[in-house]
């Protein structure tokens, strides 16, 4: 994300392709923090629902995390927040 938000967007891709592919665990919410940074916002939307079903630690952040600005004015996102629980 970081990588993304220098204008490294190359490298970024390239490393979430690295992650996209590994075995290890890696929170869906935080991919898509990365896929947010990269401007993949139906990728980003795709893991969010993932973090949902899994129940994922990580969407208690979602009110506060500035990672998912760009994402806060697509109704899907106010949905989200809703099902989560989290005061809109």
């Amino acid at each position: 994300a970081a990588l993304a938000g220098a204008g490294e967007r190359g490298n970024a891709l390239a490393i979430l392709k690295r992650l996209e592919t590994s075995k290890e665990y890696l929170s869906q919410a935080e991919l898509a923090v990365l896929y947010t940074s990269v401007g993949e916002r139906e990728k980003a939307f795709a893991s969010l629902e993932k973090a949902y079903a899994a129940h994922d630690r990580q969407l208690q952040y979602l009110k506060i995390t500035p990672d998912f600005d760009p994402l806060r004015s697509d109704p899907r996102f106010q949905d989200l927040m809703s099902r989560v629980g989290l005061p809109q």
